[in-house]
This record gives C-alpha cells, sequence and structure tokens, in this order.
C-alpha cells in the first residue's frame, strides 16, 4: 500500500472553507481514481495547518493519479491560504484498535534515520510500540508510513478525543524517546490536529 501527503500550511481563517472543498470536491473524485484506498484529513484550526492523504492499492496507481490531482491541490492550497507540499510514501505499519469517531484528534511525528536501517526499524516498532498503544486508553490506531529513499517517516497516532491524546502524552514521549535513542533516528517533527475526515480503508499490516 502506499499513500501521497500534501500538507498545506494555510490560514486559520480559511479553514472550515478548505475542509468542506477536500470534502465535496476532493474526495468523491480521487475515490473514482482507479486504486484508491480512501482519503483522510487532519487538520490545526489554530495554526492553518492541514494535512490531506490520500492512500493507493500500488505504486503505479499513486503515480498515475499524480495529473489527476494536481488541479484540485492547487486549488486546495489557494483555497487555504499557502503552499502546498507533497510526500509520497510506502505504508508500513496500520492497525486499528477500533474505529475513530466524530471527535478523534492524533498526533504526528517525522523523523529520520539511515535508510539502510528501515526495515529493522519497522521491525522494531511492531514488537516495542504497537504492544504499548495497544495499552493507552483511547487509542484508536497508529500508521507508520516510509520513504525507503531517505529513510523518512512519519507516525500518526489517532486518539478518541483530545483528552485522551493529552492524557497519554507524557507515556507517549517517553515511548518516543527510547524508541528513536535505540533505532538512532532523530525526530524532526511532532503536531496535533484534528482528524476532520476519516475514510482511508487501508487494510491492517499487523
Amino acid at each position: 500500500m502506499y499513500a501521497r501527503s500534501t500538507t498545506v500550511r494555510g490560514t486559520p481563517e480559511a479553514m472550515d472553507e478548505g475542509i468542506a472543498y477536500v470534502r465535496d470536491k476532493v474526495m468523491p473524485a480521487v475515490g473514482q481514481m482507479e486504486g484508491c484506498v480512501g482519503l483522510s484529513m487532519l487538520a490545526d484550526r489554530d495554526s492553518g495547518r492541514c494535512i490531506v492523504t490520500t492512500s493507493w492499492a500500488d505504486a503505479d496507481s499513486m503515480k498515475a493519479s499524480a495529473g489527476g490531482v494536481m488541479a484540485m491541490r492547487e486549488r486546495a492550497a489557494e483555497i487555504m491560504g499557502g503552499p502546498a507540499e507533497v510526500q509520497e510514501w510506502e505504508v508500513a505499519v496500520m492497525h486499528r484498535m477500533h474505529t475513530a469517531h466524530h471527535g478523534a484528534c492524533a498526533r504526528v511525528i517525522w523523523n529520520d534515520g539511515d535508510p539502510a536501517d528501515a526495515d529493522r526499524m519497522i521491525d522494531s516498532f511492531r514488537m516495542t510500540i504497537l504492544p504499548q498503544l495497544e495499552d493507552l486508553p483511547g487509542c484508536c490506531s497508529v500508521s507508520v508510513m516510509l520513504d525507503h529513499s531517505s529513510g523518512r517517516a512519519v507516525v500518526t497516532t489517532t486518539y478518541d478525543s483530545p483528552q485522551d491524546m493529552a492524557g497519554a502524552k507524557d507515556r507517549a514521549i517517553q515511548m518516543r524517546e527510547e524508541f528513536v535513542r535505540q533505532l538512532n533516528r532523530t525526530v524532526t517533527d511532532v503536531a496535533e490536529f484534528e482528524l476532520v475526515l476519516a475514510h482511508l480503508r487501508v487494510p491492517e499490516t499487523v
């Protein structure tokens, strides 16, 4: 499974209009493209930053869709008032404890490491981090997306509510610090978002 994420750093005032555009225009159009396996959208209404992720059955489908989504991406960035940054990934881990409902939120962690150690990192994540996340109250799901060529990865953990995410923060920091230390990785960014659209249908990889 593969995914393309588009990050727009827009203005808070334009968030509602941008969300509506992605929900009403982008999601139906992308959903009709061959190989599409859904769409999700994360939004930080305070900063105006949002991430739209589309998932694809294979790399060929993702590449074939590039031309078809370009105009919609440009329009979304125009509506939200900021530049769009695109990243393509392999979906290395997808695990759901339960379905995310209205009011869910997510913590996203970007990290870098040696590309040669990417497979070892994924194996270690499955063995050490997943069991601990399953024990966190309110934790809905976790995904790891990986760029094999650069060694860059992004981990997204979804929670039932902002209260659950805040309650798990100290434990999550402890797990993260131990994991990156053992795997010699570097955390480059951490951000928290509202899960405004949750229609990714990526199958379990665990």
